[in-house]
Protein backbone atom coordinates (compact mmCIF):
# COMPACT_ATOMS: atom_id res chain seq x y z
CA UNK A 1 0.00 0.00 0.00
CA UNK A 2 1.38 3.66 -1.08
CA UNK A 3 2.25 5.40 1.86
CA UNK A 4 -0.61 8.16 1.24
CA UNK A 5 -2.54 6.00 1.52
CA UNK A 6 -1.69 4.38 4.89
CA UNK A 7 -1.53 7.78 6.46
CA UNK A 8 -5.13 7.62 6.07
CA UNK A 9 -5.14 4.38 8.40
CA UNK A 10 -6.04 4.50 11.61
CA UNK A 11 -2.44 3.40 13.27
CA UNK A 12 -0.74 5.93 11.17
CA UNK A 13 -3.07 8.76 11.79
CA UNK A 14 -1.62 11.95 12.00
CA UNK A 15 1.58 11.00 10.31
CA UNK A 16 2.78 12.58 6.69
CA UNK A 17 3.26 9.80 3.61
CA UNK A 18 7.02 10.74 4.10
CA UNK A 19 7.25 10.09 7.65
CA UNK A 20 5.01 6.75 7.01
CA UNK A 21 7.33 5.91 4.51
CA UNK A 22 10.46 6.41 6.83
CA UNK A 23 8.34 4.43 9.56
CA UNK A 24 7.78 1.45 7.22
CA UNK A 25 11.30 0.96 6.24
CA UNK A 26 12.24 1.03 10.25
CA UNK A 27 9.38 -1.38 11.69
CA UNK A 28 9.85 -4.35 9.79
CA UNK A 29 6.99 -4.50 7.34
CA UNK A 30 6.17 -6.89 5.30
CA UNK A 31 3.40 -7.58 2.46
CA UNK A 32 1.64 -10.91 2.11
CA UNK A 33 -1.28 -11.92 0.39
CA UNK A 34 -3.69 -14.97 0.79
CA UNK A 35 -6.51 -16.55 -0.69
CA UNK A 36 -9.98 -17.03 0.62
CA UNK A 37 -10.43 -18.80 3.13
CA UNK A 38 -6.83 -18.83 4.20
CA UNK A 39 -5.73 -19.46 7.28
CA UNK A 40 -3.45 -16.18 8.13
CA UNK A 41 -2.83 -17.02 12.32
CA UNK A 42 -3.26 -19.93 14.15
CA UNK A 43 -4.57 -20.76 17.05
CA UNK A 44 -0.96 -22.03 19.56
CA UNK A 45 0.95 -20.51 17.38
CA UNK A 46 2.87 -16.92 18.57
CA UNK A 47 3.72 -14.01 16.95
CA UNK A 48 5.71 -11.19 16.81
CA UNK A 49 3.95 -9.05 14.24
CA UNK A 50 0.31 -7.09 14.07
CA UNK A 51 -1.20 -7.16 11.02
CA UNK A 52 -2.86 -4.37 9.07
CA UNK A 53 -5.40 -5.26 6.55
CA UNK A 54 -4.51 -3.77 2.63
CA UNK A 55 -7.09 -4.88 0.93
CA UNK A 56 -10.09 -7.77 1.55
CA UNK A 57 -11.39 -8.69 5.21
CA UNK A 58 -9.82 -10.55 7.73
CA UNK A 59 -12.26 -12.69 10.54
CA UNK A 60 -11.18 -13.11 14.02
CA UNK A 61 -12.21 -16.45 15.02
CA UNK A 62 -12.34 -19.25 17.60
CA UNK A 63 -12.87 -22.99 17.57
CA UNK A 64 -13.09 -26.28 19.26
CA UNK A 65 -11.94 -29.49 18.20
CA UNK A 66 -15.55 -30.00 17.52
CA UNK A 67 -15.52 -27.90 14.44
CA UNK A 68 -17.82 -25.23 16.08
CA UNK A 69 -16.69 -21.65 15.08
CA UNK A 70 -17.20 -18.33 16.62
CA UNK A 71 -16.77 -15.47 14.75
CA UNK A 72 -15.14 -12.78 17.19
CA UNK A 73 -14.23 -9.38 14.93
CA UNK A 74 -14.57 -8.68 11.43
CA UNK A 75 -11.57 -6.80 10.23
CA UNK A 76 -11.39 -4.44 7.15
CA UNK A 77 -8.87 -2.18 5.58
CA UNK A 78 -6.94 0.32 7.25
CA UNK A 79 -7.83 -1.60 10.84
CA UNK A 80 -5.17 -4.05 12.38
CA UNK A 81 -5.33 -7.19 14.17
CA UNK A 82 -3.31 -9.71 16.34
CA UNK A 83 -1.59 -6.45 18.10
CA UNK A 84 -2.55 -8.04 21.65
CA UNK A 85 -0.77 -11.01 20.70
CA UNK A 86 2.40 -9.44 19.13
CA UNK A 87 2.34 -6.90 22.00
CA UNK A 88 2.36 -9.55 24.98
CA UNK A 89 3.94 -12.67 23.99
CA UNK A 90 1.14 -15.20 24.86
CA UNK A 91 0.16 -17.75 22.79
CA UNK A 92 -3.11 -16.75 20.25
CA UNK A 93 -6.65 -18.51 21.42
CA UNK A 94 -7.72 -17.54 17.60
CA UNK A 95 -7.41 -18.11 14.28
CA UNK A 96 -7.20 -15.20 11.81
CA UNK A 97 -8.50 -16.17 8.58
CA UNK A 98 -9.00 -14.43 5.16
CA UNK A 99 -12.76 -14.03 4.94
CA UNK A 100 -11.90 -13.01 1.26
CA UNK A 101 -8.59 -12.47 -0.85
CA UNK A 102 -6.53 -10.37 1.10
CA UNK A 103 -3.89 -8.26 1.13
CA UNK A 104 -2.00 -8.24 4.70
CA UNK A 105 1.10 -5.83 5.96
CA UNK A 106 2.74 -7.16 9.16
CA UNK A 107 4.85 -4.67 11.33
CA UNK A 108 7.32 -5.75 14.04
CA UNK A 109 5.94 -4.54 17.18
CA UNK A 110 8.84 -4.37 19.49
CA UNK A 111 9.99 -2.03 16.53
CA UNK A 112 6.83 -0.44 16.90
CA UNK A 113 7.11 0.24 20.89
CA UNK A 114 10.82 1.23 20.56
CA UNK A 115 10.89 4.84 20.17
CA UNK A 116 13.32 6.76 18.32
CA UNK A 117 16.45 7.71 19.62
CA UNK A 118 15.38 11.39 19.19
CA UNK A 119 11.59 10.47 20.10
CA UNK A 120 10.57 11.52 17.02
CA UNK A 121 6.84 13.19 17.12
CA UNK A 122 5.61 10.73 13.97
CA UNK A 123 6.93 7.68 16.37
CA UNK A 124 4.88 9.21 19.53
CA UNK A 125 1.99 9.48 17.80
CA UNK A 126 2.27 5.51 16.40
CA UNK A 127 2.79 4.31 19.76
CA UNK A 128 -0.33 6.47 20.97
CA UNK A 129 -2.06 5.43 17.92
CA UNK A 130 -1.90 1.92 18.49
CA UNK A 131 -3.04 1.93 22.19
CA UNK A 132 -6.16 3.52 20.65
CA UNK A 133 -7.18 0.98 18.59
CA UNK A 134 -6.43 -1.92 21.18
CA UNK A 135 -8.82 0.12 23.34
CA UNK A 136 -11.03 -0.19 20.36
CA UNK A 137 -10.81 -3.71 20.37
CA UNK A 138 -11.82 -3.99 24.09
CA UNK A 139 -14.56 -1.77 23.38
CA UNK A 140 -15.67 -4.24 20.29
CA UNK A 141 -15.19 -7.57 22.01
CA UNK A 142 -17.28 -5.91 25.22
CA UNK A 143 -20.22 -5.19 22.43
CA UNK A 144 -20.39 -9.08 21.44
CA UNK A 145 -20.66 -10.17 25.10
CA UNK A 146 -23.35 -7.66 25.40
CA UNK A 147 -25.04 -9.05 22.16
CA UNK A 148 -24.74 -13.03 23.36
CA UNK A 149 -26.15 -11.84 26.29
CA UNK A 150 -30.05 -12.17 25.56
CA UNK A 151 -30.96 -16.01 26.07
CA UNK A 152 -33.46 -15.84 22.67
CA UNK A 153 -32.10 -14.89 19.20
CA UNK A 154 -34.60 -12.21 18.46
CA UNK A 155 -32.54 -10.47 21.90
CA UNK A 156 -29.44 -11.29 20.19
CA UNK A 157 -30.27 -10.02 17.17
CA UNK A 158 -32.41 -6.81 18.00
CA UNK A 159 -29.49 -5.95 20.54
CA UNK A 160 -27.27 -6.11 17.40
CA UNK A 161 -29.21 -4.36 15.08
CA UNK A 162 -29.85 -1.90 18.01
CA UNK A 163 -26.17 -1.08 18.14
CA UNK A 164 -25.57 -0.50 14.20
CA UNK A 165 -28.32 1.60 13.72
CA UNK A 166 -26.75 4.17 16.48
CA UNK A 167 -23.58 3.80 15.09
CA UNK A 168 -24.67 4.47 11.66
CA UNK A 169 -27.43 6.91 12.97
CA UNK A 170 -29.55 5.57 10.64
CA UNK A 171 -32.29 2.69 10.48
CA UNK A 172 -30.54 1.66 7.79
CA UNK A 173 -27.65 -0.04 7.74
CA UNK A 174 -24.97 -2.80 6.00
CA UNK A 175 -24.19 -5.73 8.15
CA UNK A 176 -20.86 -6.66 7.95
CA UNK A 177 -21.17 -10.60 7.74
CA UNK A 178 -22.69 -13.13 5.97
CA UNK A 179 -25.53 -15.32 7.08
CA UNK A 180 -23.18 -17.93 8.53
CA UNK A 181 -20.59 -15.64 9.33
CA UNK A 182 -23.44 -13.42 11.58
CA UNK A 183 -24.85 -16.72 13.04
CA UNK A 184 -21.48 -17.22 14.66
CA UNK A 185 -20.62 -13.74 15.97
CA UNK A 186 -23.97 -14.18 17.67
CA UNK A 187 -23.43 -18.15 18.80
CA UNK A 188 -26.96 -19.16 17.21
CA UNK A 189 -27.70 -22.02 14.47
CA UNK A 190 -27.79 -20.31 11.21
CA UNK A 191 -30.91 -22.08 10.20
CA UNK A 192 -32.51 -21.01 13.21
CA UNK A 193 -30.77 -17.87 12.56
CA UNK A 194 -32.46 -17.18 9.00
CA UNK A 195 -36.25 -18.45 10.84
CA UNK A 196 -35.74 -15.77 13.38
CA UNK A 197 -34.96 -13.12 10.51
CA UNK A 198 -37.75 -14.54 8.52
CA UNK A 199 -40.32 -14.08 11.22
CA UNK A 200 -39.42 -11.14 12.15
CA UNK A 201 -39.80 -9.50 8.64
CA UNK A 202 -43.20 -11.24 8.19
CA UNK A 203 -43.87 -9.39 11.77
CA UNK A 204 -42.96 -5.96 9.49
CA UNK A 205 -40.15 -5.34 12.59
CA UNK A 206 -37.75 -4.82 10.20
CA UNK A 207 -36.74 -5.74 5.98
CA UNK A 208 -33.49 -7.20 5.31
CA UNK A 209 -32.32 -7.47 1.33
CA UNK A 210 -29.26 -9.44 1.66
CA UNK A 211 -26.65 -7.78 3.79
CA UNK A 212 -28.68 -4.58 4.44
CA UNK A 213 -31.27 -4.03 7.09
CA UNK A 214 -34.02 -1.43 7.70
CA UNK A 215 -36.11 -1.22 11.05
CA UNK A 216 -39.19 -0.04 10.81
CA UNK A 217 -40.45 -0.26 13.64
CA UNK A 218 -39.27 1.33 17.16
CA UNK A 219 -41.10 -1.26 19.55
CA UNK A 220 -38.73 -4.04 18.18
CA UNK A 221 -39.27 -6.40 21.19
Amino acid sequence: MHPLILSNTALFRGAAPEETEAMLRCLGSERRVYPKGARILRAGERTAKLGIVLSGRVLIQSGDLWGNTTVLDNVLPGQIFAETYACTGEVLLVDAAAAEDTAVLFLDVSRVLQLCPDACAHHRRLVANLLHLSAQKNLNLSRKILHTSAKSIRGRLLSYFSDLSLRCGSRAFTIPFNRQQLADYLNVDRSALSHELSKMQKEGLLRIERSRVTLLRGDLS
